[in-house]
C-alpha cells in the first residue's frame, strides 16, 4: 500500500480514520520495505494526530453549544 498523496490536513474525520485504518491493516501483514513502512509508519502516526485534533475540536464545538465552559483537561 502507498499513502495518499492528499495532505492530512486537508483530510476530514472519516477519510483520515479509514485511511488510518488501511495503513494499520498494511502494517500488520509486514509486507514491503523498510522505508514503505516507515513511510506508512509515518502517515499512520500524522493521520492519528488529525483524528485526535478533529475530535478535540468536536467536543469544544459540542460543549459551546451545550454551554458547558469546562476545558478539556477539566473533563
Amino acid at each position: 500500500m502507498k499513502p495518499s498523496s492528499i495532505p492530512v490536513e486537508e483530510l476530514n474525520y472519516e477519510q483520515a480514520a479509514a485511511e488510518l485504518e488501511e495503513i494499520v491493516a498494511a502494517l500488520e501483514t509486514n509486507e514491503g520495505t523498510l522505508e514503505e513502512t516507515l513511510d506508512l509508519f509515518a502517515r499512520g502516526q500524522a493521520l492519528s494526530s488529525r483524528c485526535a485534533a478533529l475530535l478535540e475540536q468536536a467536543e469544544l464545538r459540542v460543549r459551546t453549544l451545550s454551554g458547558d465552559d469546562l476545558s478539556p483537561s477539566e473533563i
